[in-house]
């Protein structure tokens, strides 16, 4: 027996078939040079009428695209501005 907690996935659906081909990719430039790599995101509708936000390293554009849902989008924002991705100083 698994001590683990269910999973529950509410992309499964979304996974694999969500069309990125006329996504229009938005990255801050700021405080980077052009040469760096960044951190590139876009707002996806889906046919599930849900927009995703998927974000991707433009230096690897065919590379690996995570997707949020909205509620995770909001999430990861509020993280942000509330200091949990900082790094130890």
């Amino acid at each position: 027996m698994s001590d683990s907690a269910p999973i529950y996935d509410d992309k499964a659906h979304v996974r694999g078939n969500l069309d990125l081909t006329g996504a229009e990719w938005i990255r801050s430039d700021e405080g980077a040079e052009d040469e760096e790599e960044h951190v590139e995101i876009a707002f996806v509708e889906h046919t599930d009428g849900v927009t995703y936000t998927a974000m991707r390293n433009s230096a690897h554009p065919e590379g690996p695209v995570l997707v949020f849902t909205p509620a995770e989008w909001e999430a990861f924002i509020l993280g942000v501005k509330d200091g949990e991705f900082d790094e130890p100083w």
